[in-house]
């Protein structure tokens, strides 16, 4: 197989599909691989690596697409990039249609095989090509919003952990899935006063195993959500249903209750985001201001540390893509049928119940009946 991997597009997206590891890894395998000049430079790889690996480096995007059977990318084609698909390509890459109509019609119109990182599951429930991601959105989200409770950009003024003698920031977080857990380490690291809040009484209880009378544990209610942020200086979104839009468990009626430049970090603005008040903002103009709470809702938030977290994705998409490779994708797919989950689009229909649920008049089709 001829598998391509091309330079990120997206505002600030530093990320790359591939590796010069992972070159070598695919080279082995018997295929060919294509690269886009620079694709790699925003992670620190260099076309020369990745040609001492085995690649073969090529000028434009164009040339990547024409020529390759797979695709491996980190985030969503743009619009730029909906004419360069075509029938029967293989897209492997974070997709996160449920938020995204347009993509899920070009998907659809140019018969394109998305096969989506975000809603592979393994056989223990665990979404493995999301994990490195969320960890690191997890994160970022705390040393984000550490930075926007700064004056200078609208927040409070409130220093996380405080000092002695002042009190600490209190940090909510809701959901203690991956991104949750992730948040809630730092923040206790910074010494914030945090509270976490799910609808798992059983996540809940693993976290207050973990983390012991540090943090506040509390089931999502409405009325918990809303004691919560009212008192809260950083708000962390962190919910996911997989595959699906995330609920609006934020609601507006909050900003004009809670503390004057509070801040609030969507990190489930990829699949439409957990506030009312979210809209998608990007690494160059990552905030806005609404009723006096500070907003941070950028759409590919580990952009930022793209180092680390391209190597952590590739760590983790190395094997499946592999797989594909190796067998095509309907072989892999028999051979090891977690790969069925992943696949949101094929043959011009969509086989992912959950963002077929996400658009009125869209009709799912059970990829199993399809090979």
């Amino acid at each position: 197989m001829t598998v391509g991997c091309v330079k990120e597009i997206k505002n600030n997206e530093n990320r790359v599909g591939l590796t010069p590891d992972n070159v070598k890894a695919y080279v082995k395998a018997g295929h060919k691989v294509l690269i886009q000049k620079g694709a790699g430079l925003g992670s620190g790889f260099a076309d020369s690596q990745y040609e001492k690996a085995g690649a073969e480096i090529l000028s434009t995007a164009k040339k990547v697409w024409d020529g390759a059977d797979m695709i491996v990318k980190v985030k969503e084609p743009l619009e730029a990039e909906y004419k360069l698909m075509r029938k029967n390509q293989i897209l492997f890459t974070y997709l996160h249609l449920a938020a995204d109509q347009a993509q899920t019609d070009a998907l659809l119109a140019q018969g394109v095989k998305g096969v989506a990182y975000e809603t592979l599951i393994e056989r223990d429930g665990s979404l493995p090509l999301l994990i490195p991601m969320s960890q690191i959105a997890g994160r970022l989200s705390i040393q984000e919003g550490a930075k926007y409770l700064e004056k200078t950009f609208g927040g409070a003024g409130v220093l996380l952990g405080g000092v002695p003698g002042t009190p600490r920031a209190k940090v909510v977080v809701l959901g203690a899935g991956t991104v949750g857990t992730n948040a809630c380490k730092i923040a206790d690291g910074m010494g914030a006063s945090v509270t976490v809040i799910d609808i798992s009484l059983k996540r809940l209880e693993y976290l207050d195993d973990i983390f012991g009378s540090r943090i506040q544990t509390l089931v999502s209610t409405d009325a918990n959500i809303e004691n919560a942020v009212r008192e809260a200086d950083l708000v962390i979104g962190s919910v996911l249903i997989p595959g699906k839009s995330a609920p609006k468990l934020f609601k507006k009626a909050y900003l004009k209750e809670m503390k004057p430049g509070a801040v609030f970090v969507d990190v489930a603005v990829d699949q439409g985001g957990c506030g009312e008040t979210t809209h998608a903002t990007t690494h160059d103009d990552p905030i806005y201001i609404v009723d006096g709470i500070v907003h941070y809702c950028v759409g590919n938030m580990p952009g930022a540390v793209p180092r680390t977290s391209t190597i952590a994705l590739t760590n983790a998409t190395l094997r499946y893509g592999l797989q594909i490779a190796n067998m095509g994708l309907e072989k892999a797919c028999q051979e090891n049928p977690v790969l069925y989950s992943a696949i949101n689009t094929y043959d011009g229909k969509l086989t992912c119940k959950a963002v077929a649920d996400s658009f009125k008049g869209y009709e799912y089709t059970d990829i199993h009946t399809l090979f």
